[in-house]
């Protein structure tokens, strides 16, 4: 069963992502602030990443490039409330990754996993591909 981590510091939003990713047949580990989601993921191996660029104690793309420092090729798909991604692709460690815009459906959220687990197993760069939400 693959294994996604799930950094939102939105409770809510954070269980309703966990949901939707248990209901098809993920296993699911939750964070609720950067620091606690950096150092499961330094502990612990996950097939992909789901990040909220806006959190209280960090910016997410922090968080996902200092993820990326210690797993180049983890999938990761950042999800925001705000429309603006610019600037986000910058970066080598920002690049494959597929944005989400809350809020968003269901399968919405697993179409931007399978895509963002899609394009780091061809190597693709999706990077600002923007999911509808």
């Amino acid at each position: 069963m693959p294994r996604i981590l799930v950094v939102d510091d939105q409770k809510d939003v954070r269980a309703m992502i966990c949901m939707v990713l248990r209901v098809n047949q993920f296993d699911v580990i939750e964070a609720g602030t950067a620091a606690s989601g950096l150092q499961l993921f330094r502990d612990q191996a996950f097939d992909a990443v789901i990040v909220d660029i806006y959190l209280d104690d960090s910016n997410g793309l922090d968080l996902v490039s200092s993820m990326r420092a210690l797993v180049p090729d983890v999938p990761v798909v950042a999800v925001s409330g705000m429309t603006a991604f610019d600037g986000a692709s910058m970066s080598d460690e920002l690049t494959r990754v597929v944005y989400l815009q809350k809020p968003f459906r269901p399968a919405e959220l697993m179409r931007a996993v399978e895509t963002a687990r899609a394009a780091v197993a061809a190597k693709g760069t999706p990077s600002l591909s923007a999911c509808a939400g």
